[in-house]
């Protein structure tokens, strides 16, 4: 069939049993063919998808070729279409009739009849081989254009700057933010001279000292310096850069951002130069009587203490807001990287199922399943650290969890670390999400290990806490109350101040490059403070770290375990109307869905899908995304539920912030999610359906063991 991904063969012959034999020497190697009537017809085929022309040279000898050339000529950068040509007179070298031909139709492979026909399946086969390497480049062309759109859009909403110099020449090429942040226009040319003749004249020293170290020790580029524009008016930007390095190990390049530090530069001069006037002012002072020199030498000093005050106020508040930023951007990118995922992981299952049984295919999807799940995992931590992920909080015996989780943690940790536990007796339960907490403490507990590469000891302890009001004036996270604090104390180098300060930042990390991720400290924090507790970091150069989770005591006592009833899944054919105004993802979900062997009905809002509700459709179950414009899928489940009571509703999202009981109303799928995911709870909730149907037609009280309702935790 034609089609963007073609790779069928398609045959213009001088008479039509040449093309018939010729088809049916190919369909018998196992490809496709079409056999084309004319010239004509061969210029729509190969228009509409193919994956090569096989071409009688005396069928085009005397034709206008113009057409077919206009095509060739026109093909995208990633595309050279195949051609083989049967020629009576031999190759280029040989007939200027083959040469023409070649010039005019470019990508030509000569085959000289008569010719052997495992020649002719052997040109084929190289031919298919080679238009799918060119359908993997277009995939890997787009894949990149997106890419570079996501990267352009998170520069957009952080007002950065991007620019490249490449050295040794110092050839710089500046992004039209970049090009603002120096006064010039995003068509005017901005090379690294006219960056060099913009600096401030009393900062290019300090610029060319900070750039000489950076090309000399492959350190980080970081300085902030004025600059001049065109208008004569000043400017402050940060620059920051990294050095990318060619194979043999040297520098090839400065790539990093730029922004416009302006205002906040302004602020600090007013604030110096307020400060100058008090130390003159305090002088002044200072010639007056001695009966006025205690009440200056005082009032002086309360000024000073308000001015520490207010800067200390300032910055607790810049850096709040700071990270509030940082969070709600990071939690709205980790759900729309959820739903790309969610498109990216639908397909590739889908791809798997129907690959042909080539082992070098499946290990290309499967390793690109793999980079989904690692992108998945990725976008938990990112809601973790933005305090969206979505918990589960109980009373939990902390005591109990930190023993059996001795044995994981040893072998983590490894012979060289000696694991130490101080538990006592008697701690209340304190609230938390198991797992999660689980991986916090795994991840501080690895933490620590990477700080001591020459071995150790790792203390663990456990201690109740209360928390007064003058305690969280220091740490406005908590409220007073009653604390439980799990503290994992390390022996090893210690965190400089700098580094303290920025510890749980995203993508913060004092590891080398591939070391680690920078979310490990930002994740517990996250996870902390969703749970009504606090992360708190302590350490000094040389003498290692305290990390403390302070975590909320439980009102209640721990559950005890019981095992889960076992569910019944019913695996049919089943009605689904699915609900996603992303065509990307519905079109994904549908596919998945069909192959379960379920008949779908697509929806692309809220309303629309209750206009299908209210019809005479006969439907099963509803299976709808949360964030929509118009109307929410808790509002759209709300609304069906006036419509159809019985409706089975399943909400799949990527998002975590939904509104209070939800997990008591409606069962969840989180996005991303795997076919085999889908399948088994769409089982169990079909299952829960006829388990229903059972119990209003009096069925007996074994087919009813299984609950009625689903938590997203189930």
């Amino acid at each position: 069939m034609p089609g963007p991904s073609s790779e069928r063969a398609v045959i213009l012959a001088a008479s039509e049993r040449d093309a018939v034999w010729t088809a049916h020497l190919i369909k018998e190697a196992g490809y496709y063919a079409n056999i084309c009537g004319d010239l004509a017809e061969l210029e729509r085929q190969v228009a509409s998808g193919a994956g090569l022309a096989i071409i009688a040279d005396e069928a085009v000898r005397t034709a206008d070729l113009a057409g077919l050339a206009r095509w060739l000529n026109a093909q995208p950068s990633w595309s050279d279409f195949p051609i083989v040509l049967m020629s009576e007179g031999g190759g280029p070298e040989r007939s200027p009739e083959a040469a023409r031909l070649g010039r005019a139709l470019g990508n030509v492979t000569f085959i000289e009849r008569p010719f052997h026909p495992t020649t002719l399946v052997s040109l084929v086969a190289a031919a298919v081989r080679g238009r799918r390497r060119q359908y993997q480049t277009r995939a890997i062309l787009e894949d990149l254009t997106e890419s570079e759109s996501l990267l352009q859009t998170a520069l957009d909403a952080g007002h950065l700057g991007a620019l490249e110099l490449h050295i040794p020449g110092f050839e710089l090429e500046a992004s039209a933010t970049c090009k603002r942040f120096f006064g010039r226009a995003a068509d005017l040319p901005f090379t690294y001279q006219d960056l060099l003749e913009a600096v401030h004249p009393d900062d290019r020293a300090r610029r060319q000292e900070v750039v000489e170290h950076t090309l000399k020790t492959g350190a980080d580029y970081k300085i902030e310096y004025r600059n001049i524009w065109p208008d004569g008016s000043q400017h402050w930007v940060d620059v920051r850069a990294r050095a990318v390095r060619r194979p043999d190990g040297s520098i090839r390049s400065l790539v990093g951002v730029c922004s416009d530090i302006t205002a906040r530069k302004t602020a600090e001069i007013e604030r110096e130069a307020l400060l100058a006037q008090l130390a003159a002012e305090r002088s002044a002072l200072a010639e007056l009587t001695a009966t006025l020199e205690q009440r200056v030498e005082q009032r002086t000093a309360d000024l000073m203490k308000e001015v520490a005050a207010r800067e200390k106020a300032q910055e607790q508040l810049r850096h709040a807001q700071k990270m509030e930023a940082i969070g709600q951007l990071t939690g709205g990118v980790a759900h729309d990287f959820n739903n790309l995922l969610m498109a990216v992981m639908g397909n590739l299952d889908l791809l798997r199922k129907r690959l042909p049984e080539d082992p070098r295919l499946h290990r290309l999807v499967d390793g690109a399943l793999q980079g989904a799940e690692r992108g998945a995992s990725l976008t938990q931590r990112l809601l973790a650290f933005a305090r969206q992920q979505d918990l589960r909080a109980v009373p939990v015996d902390l005591g109990a969890l930190v023993r059996d989780m001795s044995e994981l943690l040893e072998r983590s940790l490894g012979p060289r670390i000696a694991l130490r536990l101080h538990i006592p007796d008697g701690l209340p339960p304190a609230c938390v999400d198991t797992n999660q907490l689980e991986l916090a403490v795994l991840n501080l507990a690895i933490n620590a290990r990477d700080a001591m590469p020459d071995g150790g000891v790792i203390e663990i302890r456990l201690a109740a806490w209360q928390a007064k009001n003058e305690q969280t004036r220091s740490d406005q996270a908590l409220r007073p109350g009653n604390y439980l604090k799990l503290s994992v104390i390390d022996s090893g180098t210690g965190m400089a101040p700098d580094v303290l300060k920025r510890a749980i930042e995203p993508f913060f990390s004092s590891k080398p490059v591939g070391k680690g991720t920078g979310l490990g400290l930002s994740m517990v924090h996250g996870l902390a403070v969703q749970l009504g507790g606090a992360l708190q970091l302590s350490s000094a150069v040389g003498k290692g770290t305290t990390a403390v989770l302070v975590l909320p005591v439980a009102t209640a006592a721990p559950e005890a375990e019981s095992p889960a009833p076992a569910a019944r899944p019913v695996r049919r054919s089943a009605v689904i109307l699915l609900v996603d105004d992303d065509p990307l993802i519905a079109m994904s979900t549908m596919e998945m869905l069909e192959d379960l062997g379920h008949r779908v009905i697509g929806a692309n809002s809220g309303p629309h899908a209750l206009d299908i509700l209210r019809s005479d459709q006969e439907i099963d179950l509803m299976m709808t995304d949360h964030v929509m414009p118009g109307m929410t899928g808790i509002e759209l489940a709300a609304a069906s539920r006036e419509v159809r009571p019985q409706l089975l509703v399943l909400l799949a999202t990527g998002y975590a912030e939904l509104p209070d009981g939800f997990q008591v109303d409606l069962p969840r799928l989180a996005k991303p999610y795997h076919q085999d995911q889908l399948r088994e709870r769409l089982d169990q909730l079909l299952g829960q359906g006829v388990r229903q149907q059972a119990a209003a037609a009096g069925a007996s009280a074994d087919t009813l063991a299984a609950p009625t309702t689903l938590s997203p935790s189930s």
